[in-house]
């Protein structure tokens, strides 16, 4: 005698369930990653704006430039021509250089000020 099969209705819910609590496990980190690459995309947006106003008017509108895009000179350098800013942004750095037009440039200070 042959017994019936027992019925399968039901058996996806616990798989939908497991795919759906690592699916959501999986957002998580990629959350993270996502912020972290903005926060550093603006930091990095803050300091090449805070660089170029310290080349065009100096240090004091560097810093209000940077404070004006959420961040704070944590660094200003001033190497002849070359200007160096380094930014805080959240808990982000990020480090930009420009250079003054009205100043004489030698090959030795395009290159990364010392």
């Amino acid at each position: 005698m042959s017994r019936p099969l027992r019925a399968s209705r039901g058996q996806s819910t616990p798989l939908w369930a497991i795919v759906l609590v690592l699916a959501a496990l999986l957002l998580v980190p990629m959350g993270l990653v996502a912020r972290a690459t903005i926060e550093r995309s603006q930091a990095q947006s803050a300091a090449d704006a805070a660089a170029l106003a310290g080349a065009l008017e100096g240090e004091a509108e560097a810093r209000t430039v940077a404070r004006l895009n959420g961040a704070r000179v944590d660094r200003y350098r001033e190497l002849g021509p070359v200007v160096e800013v380094v930014v805080v942004f959240g808990g982000r750095r990020a480090t930009a250089r420009a250079i003054r037009e009205d100043v004489p440039v030698s090959p030795q200070q395009r290159g990364r000020p010392r």
